[in-house]
């Protein structure tokens, strides 16, 4: 059996407040993993850094930008994006998810309520799940007609070009697990009382449906591939999912990495 040597260094992180408290944190104790989480965490606030001078730009400059996040349910986008936004200013960014359309939205142009929430200059918009609900959910749970799905398909990349050639600079990534994955975190909320209001209907099919959602999440993946494709982040492990979402934002944008901050 492979035994886990502790080196100086990895004492030395265990030692601290953060590794402590990692370590101590979830039974059995388990040092290489707290030490995994010392290594996250100071991994996390050098790109939160970054992040702040991504902000600071773009409100010096006017910028607009919408990073969009999709994926399975309980893929942990929520966990993402707070990981992104706990440190920028609250003041110059939005987290928006929408609820169901309203009788009045079903009868708008389907694009219109997320138009409606798009970020003025120097703001910073984050979509937990986003107009491309049609492309999946909606369909797979039957609460759109294969006619306004055909629809939205023909239309999406047309209109991203037009938010893109309007000057706002759009980020799309997809969260994906494994459907064991989905499951043990399913199971995790259900015995959670802090996060029991997180299961809804539809996440109490998902796991039912999930050749169904693989299906359309494809045909989504190759529709886009004529306009701005999804970044994939693998997301069966939490922290290296918001490491690598957070890289990709950093990738996508331009911003000025010399600002002091």
């Amino acid at each position: 059996m492979n035994r886990f040597k502790l080196d100086e260094a990895g004492v030395e992180k265990l030692n601290s407040k953060k590794g402590l408290m990692a370590l101590l944190n979830r039974e059995p104790y388990n040092p290489q993993r707290a030490i995994r989480y010392v290594d996250y965490e100071k991994r996390l606030m050098k790109l939160q850094v970054e992040l702040i001078k991504l902000q600071t730009w773009a409100i010096e400059n006017n910028e607009r930008i919408i990073i969009i996040f999709e994926g399975r349910d309980a893929a942990g986008k929520g966990g993402a994006i707070r990981r992104m936004t706990e440190r920028i200013n609250p003041r110059h960014f939005r987290i928006v998810a929408l609820p169901k359309p309203t009788e009045e939205e079903q009868t708008q142009w389907y694009f219109q309520r997320y138009v409606n929430q798009f970020p003025k200059a120097g703001e910073i918009l984050f979509f937990d799940r986003s107009w491309y609900n049609r492309a999946v959910v909606e369909p797979v749970n039957g609460f759109c007609t294969q006619e306004q799905y055909k629809v939205f398909m023909d239309q999406v990349n047309d209109f991203e070009r037009m938010i893109t050639e309007s000057g706002i600079r759009l980020v799309k990534m997809y969260m994906s697990i494994s459907k064991r994955e989905q499951a043990k975190r399913f199971e995790d909320i259900k015995n959670d009382p802090l996060k029991q209001w997180k299961m809804t209907p539809v996440d109490e099919k998902a796991q039912e449906l999930w050749d169904v959602y693989t299906d359309y999440k494809k045909k989504m993946f190759e529709n886009t591939k004529a306009g701005i494709p999804f970044k994939i982040i693998k997301a069966n492990r939490k922290t290296s999912a918001r490491i690598a979402a957070v890289q990709h934002v950093l990738k996508s944008i331009p911003y000025d990495k010399n600002l002091e901050v």
